[in-house]
Formats: structure tokens, C-alpha cells, sequence
């Protein structure tokens, strides 16, 4: 995920759409995400426009226990910021972004499991 300050957005949307040849739809429950699934990945790019706060990448964790990630990830030194709709927001040790995602969707086949 790319995450864009507001004044960039419009201009870094069209570049991410250009570099991957692909237009990116708007979510309509989240109308700050624009995104696309990837041909031949199980992933998808996004593009978010964010109320504050510099550009930047992030990484997503899917996972089918959120608590239970995000309690695994605590311990490794990561910092729980707050909880949003299906979803945390986390930081790591050196105060990047990331956040760990629920997905009722994930099998033993397409995961990898860090114990």
C-alpha cells in the first residue's frame, strides 16, 4: 500500500495507475482507497489518501485472529496505535506503519505462517 498525503494524491494515483496498467476503482465503503488486484498474485496494490501525515509505504498482515497477531507482534516490539473497523494499526520498533488486516479468506494454501 502506498499511503499519500492529501496534495499528492491525484498525482501519484495517476502514476501508480500508469506504471501498473491498470485503473484502480475507489472503494465505495472506504472512499480514501483506490486499488487493484494484481493479475497472477494473490495481492492486491492500493493507494491511500491520508488526512495527515507524509507519503509512505506500508505493508498489511492478513490474518484470521487479529488479536492473536497483534498480540504475537507486540511481544516482538511492535506498538498497537488503534483499532480501525476490521483492522489495527500497528507501528513497528523504527516507527513504521503497518497494519495487521482480518481475512476470512485465508487457507493453509495461499499463507505463510510465522510462529
Amino acid at each position: 500500500m502506498v499511503d499519500v498525503a492529501p496534495e499528492d494524491h491525484d498525482q501519484e494515483l495517476a502514476f501508480w495507475q500508469g506504471a501498473l496498467g491498470q485503473s484502480m476503482q475507489q472503494f465505495e465503503r472506504f472512499p480514501e482507497y483506490h486499488g487493484v488486484p494484481l493479475e497472477k498474485q494473490q495481492m492486491g496494490f492500493l493507494v491511500q489518501r491520508l488526512g495527515e501525515g507524509p507519503s509512505r509505504v506500508h505493508l498489511d498482515i492478513h490474518t484470521t485472529d487479529v488479536e492473536a497477531e497483534v498480540a504475537r507482534l507486540e511481544k516482538l516490539g511492535a506498538k498497537r496505535l488503534r483499532e480501525v473497523n476490521f483492522w489495527c494499526l500497528m507501528e513497528d520498533p523504527a516507527g513504521m506503519p503497518f497494519c495487521v488486516i482480518a481475512d476470512k479468506d485465508l487457507t493453509e494454501e495461499n499463507s505463510q505462517r510465522w510462529e
